[in-house]
Protein backbone atom coordinates (compact mmCIF):
# COMPACT_ATOMS: atom_id res chain seq x y z
CA UNK A 1 0.00 0.00 0.00
CA UNK A 2 1.41 3.54 -0.93
CA UNK A 3 1.73 5.96 2.12
CA UNK A 4 -0.75 8.44 0.22
CA UNK A 5 -3.51 5.67 -0.16
CA UNK A 6 -2.53 4.63 3.46
CA UNK A 7 -2.45 8.04 4.61
CA UNK A 8 -6.19 8.44 3.23
CA UNK A 9 -7.23 4.96 4.98
CA UNK A 10 -5.77 6.55 8.33
CA UNK A 11 -7.88 9.55 7.94
CA UNK A 12 -11.44 8.07 7.04
CA UNK A 13 -10.60 5.31 9.65
CA UNK A 14 -13.30 6.10 12.48
CA UNK A 15 -11.28 5.31 15.71
CA UNK A 16 -14.35 4.55 17.92
CA UNK A 17 -15.97 1.79 15.48
CA UNK A 18 -12.35 0.17 14.87
CA UNK A 19 -12.13 -0.08 18.99
CA UNK A 20 -15.91 -1.54 19.05
CA UNK A 21 -15.32 -3.96 17.17
CA UNK A 22 -12.01 -5.44 18.24
CA UNK A 23 -11.64 -8.30 20.62
CA UNK A 24 -8.53 -6.82 22.39
CA UNK A 25 -9.43 -2.90 22.39
CA UNK A 26 -5.95 -2.12 24.42
CA UNK A 27 -3.67 -3.78 21.83
CA UNK A 28 -5.61 -2.33 18.95
CA UNK A 29 -5.12 0.97 20.29
CA UNK A 30 -1.59 0.25 20.49
CA UNK A 31 -1.39 -0.54 17.41
CA UNK A 32 -3.58 2.46 15.54
CA UNK A 33 -1.03 5.02 16.94
CA UNK A 34 2.02 2.96 16.22
CA UNK A 35 0.20 2.75 12.22
CA UNK A 36 -0.07 6.45 12.82
CA UNK A 37 3.04 7.47 14.11
CA UNK A 38 4.91 5.33 11.29
CA UNK A 39 2.33 7.19 8.72
CA UNK A 40 3.35 10.61 10.47
CA UNK A 41 7.08 10.13 10.03
CA UNK A 42 6.70 8.77 6.19
CA UNK A 43 4.54 11.70 5.22
CA UNK A 44 6.82 14.33 6.64
CA UNK A 45 9.83 12.49 5.57
CA UNK A 46 8.37 13.01 2.14
CA UNK A 47 7.51 16.12 2.41
CA UNK A 48 10.86 17.25 3.15
CA UNK A 49 12.11 15.38 -0.17
CA UNK A 50 9.61 17.19 -2.03
CA UNK A 51 10.52 21.09 -0.56
CA UNK A 52 14.06 19.77 -1.05
CA UNK A 53 13.19 18.90 -5.07
CA UNK A 54 11.54 22.25 -5.08
CA UNK A 55 15.03 24.19 -3.76
CA UNK A 56 17.37 22.39 -6.41
CA UNK A 57 14.53 22.86 -9.21
CA UNK A 58 14.81 26.91 -7.66
CA UNK A 59 18.91 27.10 -8.32
CA UNK A 60 18.06 25.43 -11.65
CA UNK A 61 15.44 27.95 -12.79
CA UNK A 62 18.33 30.58 -11.77
CA UNK A 63 20.85 29.22 -13.37
CA UNK A 64 18.43 28.62 -16.79
CA UNK A 65 17.77 32.48 -16.36
CA UNK A 66 21.46 33.66 -16.35
CA UNK A 67 21.62 31.45 -19.57
CA UNK A 68 18.83 33.09 -21.24
CA UNK A 69 20.53 36.54 -20.34
CA UNK A 70 24.01 35.13 -21.83
CA UNK A 71 22.05 34.16 -24.68
CA UNK A 72 20.93 37.11 -25.69
CA UNK A 73 24.57 38.68 -25.14
CA UNK A 74 25.53 36.40 -27.29
CA UNK A 75 22.91 37.01 -30.36
CA UNK A 76 23.37 40.81 -29.79
CA UNK A 77 27.06 40.45 -30.49
CA UNK A 78 26.67 38.12 -33.64
CA UNK A 79 24.40 40.86 -35.11
CA UNK A 80 26.34 43.65 -34.11
CA UNK A 81 29.01 41.55 -36.61
CA UNK A 82 26.49 40.38 -39.24
CA UNK A 83 26.71 36.84 -37.55
CA UNK A 84 22.84 36.32 -38.05
CA UNK A 85 22.85 32.91 -38.92
CA UNK A 86 25.11 33.04 -35.20
CA UNK A 87 22.79 35.10 -33.54
CA UNK A 88 19.38 32.83 -34.91
CA UNK A 89 21.55 29.70 -33.10
CA UNK A 90 22.13 32.04 -29.74
CA UNK A 91 18.37 32.81 -29.66
CA UNK A 92 17.62 29.21 -30.07
CA UNK A 93 19.60 27.84 -27.39
CA UNK A 94 17.86 31.05 -25.26
CA UNK A 95 14.36 29.47 -25.96
CA UNK A 96 15.65 25.93 -24.79
CA UNK A 97 16.82 27.48 -21.76
CA UNK A 98 13.31 29.57 -21.08
CA UNK A 99 11.09 26.01 -22.13
CA UNK A 100 13.17 24.54 -19.83
CA UNK A 101 12.81 26.79 -16.98
CA UNK A 102 8.98 26.80 -17.54
CA UNK A 103 9.04 23.22 -17.48
CA UNK A 104 10.20 23.88 -13.88
CA UNK A 105 7.96 26.37 -12.69
CA UNK A 106 5.01 24.50 -13.98
CA UNK A 107 6.75 21.43 -11.85
CA UNK A 108 7.52 23.12 -8.55
CA UNK A 109 3.56 24.21 -8.95
CA UNK A 110 2.66 20.67 -9.16
CA UNK A 111 4.66 19.83 -5.98
CA UNK A 112 3.73 23.42 -4.35
CA UNK A 113 -0.17 21.75 -4.39
CA UNK A 114 1.45 18.24 -3.06
CA UNK A 115 3.08 19.81 -0.13
CA UNK A 116 -0.28 21.67 0.76
CA UNK A 117 -1.73 18.58 0.42
CA UNK A 118 0.48 17.15 2.70
CA UNK A 119 0.36 19.69 5.27
CA UNK A 120 -3.63 18.70 5.19
CA UNK A 121 -2.98 14.95 6.06
CA UNK A 122 -0.18 16.03 8.36
CA UNK A 123 -2.61 18.00 10.64
CA UNK A 124 -5.49 15.52 10.16
CA UNK A 125 -3.09 12.44 11.18
CA UNK A 126 -1.82 14.54 14.28
CA UNK A 127 -5.79 15.12 14.61
CA UNK A 128 -6.84 11.59 14.44
CA UNK A 129 -3.02 10.67 16.64
CA UNK A 130 -4.36 13.11 19.39
CA UNK A 131 -7.77 11.66 19.26
CA UNK A 132 -6.22 7.72 19.66
CA UNK A 133 -4.23 8.55 22.82
CA UNK A 134 -6.90 10.17 24.50
CA UNK A 135 -8.58 6.96 24.02
CA UNK A 136 -6.03 5.06 24.53
CA UNK A 137 -5.98 7.16 28.16
CA UNK A 138 -9.55 6.44 28.62
CA UNK A 139 -9.21 2.84 27.60
CA UNK A 140 -5.77 2.87 29.89
CA UNK A 141 -7.91 4.02 33.22
CA UNK A 142 -11.08 1.96 32.32
CA UNK A 143 -9.10 -1.23 32.17
CA UNK A 144 -7.47 0.01 35.33
CA UNK A 145 -10.70 0.11 37.32
CA UNK A 146 -12.67 -2.95 35.79
CA UNK A 147 -9.09 -4.61 37.51
CA UNK A 148 -9.28 -3.08 40.54
CA UNK A 149 -12.98 -3.95 41.11
CA UNK A 150 -12.19 -7.48 40.02
CA UNK A 151 -9.62 -7.58 43.02
CA UNK A 152 -11.54 -6.06 45.18
CA UNK A 153 -14.79 -8.60 44.49
CA UNK A 154 -12.32 -11.49 44.59
CA UNK A 155 -11.27 -10.31 48.06
CA UNK A 156 -14.74 -10.19 49.33
CA UNK A 157 -16.17 -13.18 47.21
CA UNK A 158 -13.18 -14.88 45.88
CA UNK A 159 -12.18 -18.45 47.07
CA UNK A 160 -9.51 -17.09 49.16
CA UNK A 161 -11.63 -15.48 51.25
CA UNK A 162 -14.65 -17.95 51.53
CA UNK A 163 -11.73 -20.65 52.94
CA UNK A 164 -10.31 -17.74 55.48
CA UNK A 165 -13.56 -17.37 56.82
CA UNK A 166 -14.36 -21.09 56.87
CA UNK A 167 -11.26 -20.68 59.35
CA UNK A 168 -12.54 -18.10 61.00
CA UNK A 169 -15.58 -19.64 61.93
CA UNK A 170 -13.44 -22.95 62.81
CA UNK A 171 -11.67 -21.20 65.48
CA UNK A 172 -15.50 -19.26 66.86
CA UNK A 173 -16.60 -22.85 67.05
CA UNK A 174 -13.59 -24.04 69.08
CA UNK A 175 -14.06 -20.79 71.25
CA UNK A 176 -17.56 -21.65 71.84
CA UNK A 177 -16.60 -25.25 73.07
CA UNK A 178 -13.93 -24.00 75.19
CA UNK A 179 -16.51 -21.84 76.65
CA UNK A 180 -19.21 -24.08 77.25
CA UNK A 181 -16.90 -26.57 78.95
CA UNK A 182 -15.94 -23.82 81.26
CA UNK A 183 -19.68 -23.32 82.18
CA UNK A 184 -20.80 -27.21 82.15
CA UNK A 185 -17.75 -27.35 85.17
CA UNK A 186 -20.19 -24.74 87.21
CA UNK A 187 -23.35 -26.41 86.66
CA UNK A 188 -24.89 -29.01 89.38
CA UNK A 189 -22.99 -26.59 92.26
CA UNK A 190 -25.45 -25.80 95.39
CA UNK A 191 -25.93 -22.34 96.85
CA UNK A 192 -24.49 -22.44 100.58
CA UNK A 193 -26.80 -22.57 103.22
CA UNK A 194 -27.13 -19.37 105.93
CA UNK A 195 -25.98 -22.49 108.00
CA UNK A 196 -23.15 -23.17 106.16
CA UNK A 197 -22.16 -19.57 105.43
CA UNK A 198 -22.74 -19.36 109.82
CA UNK A 199 -20.71 -22.44 110.58
CA UNK A 200 -17.72 -20.62 108.44
CA UNK A 201 -17.71 -17.59 110.17
CA UNK A 202 -17.48 -19.41 113.40
CA UNK A 203 -14.43 -21.61 112.29
CA UNK A 204 -12.76 -18.78 111.08
CA UNK A 205 -12.97 -17.25 114.60
CA UNK A 206 -11.87 -20.26 115.94
CA UNK A 207 -8.88 -19.96 113.87
CA UNK A 208 -8.10 -16.96 114.98
CA UNK A 209 -8.63 -17.23 118.07
CA UNK A 210 -6.62 -20.48 118.29
CA UNK A 211 -3.53 -18.50 116.26
CA UNK A 212 -3.79 -15.69 118.30
CA UNK A 213 -3.11 -18.27 121.53
CA UNK A 214 -0.27 -19.53 119.76
CA UNK A 215 1.14 -16.30 119.04
CA UNK A 216 1.08 -15.22 122.76
CA UNK A 217 2.73 -18.92 124.05
CA UNK A 218 5.54 -18.27 121.87
CA UNK A 219 5.69 -14.45 123.06
CA UNK A 220 6.37 -15.54 126.93
CA UNK A 221 8.38 -18.34 125.84
CA UNK A 222 11.31 -16.63 124.00
CA UNK A 223 12.06 -14.32 127.27
CA UNK A 224 13.02 -17.35 129.60
CA UNK A 225 14.65 -19.04 126.90
CA UNK A 226 16.84 -15.90 126.84
CA UNK A 227 17.40 -15.53 130.64
CA UNK A 228 18.60 -19.40 130.69
CA UNK A 229 21.06 -18.22 128.14
CA UNK A 230 21.72 -15.61 130.42
CA UNK A 231 22.60 -17.77 133.43
CA UNK A 232 25.03 -20.23 131.86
Amino acid sequence: MGIFSRTRDIIAANVTDMLDRAEDPAKMIRMIILEMEETLVEVRASAARTIADQKEMRRAISKLETAQANWTEKAALALSKDREDLAKAALVEKQKAADMAAQLESEIAELDEALHASEEDINKLQAKLQEARARQVSLTKRMEGAQNRARMREMYSGERTRDAFSRFEMLERRVDLAEGHAESLAMGAQPKTLEEEIAELRMSDQVEAELEALKAAQGKAKPKASEEEGGA
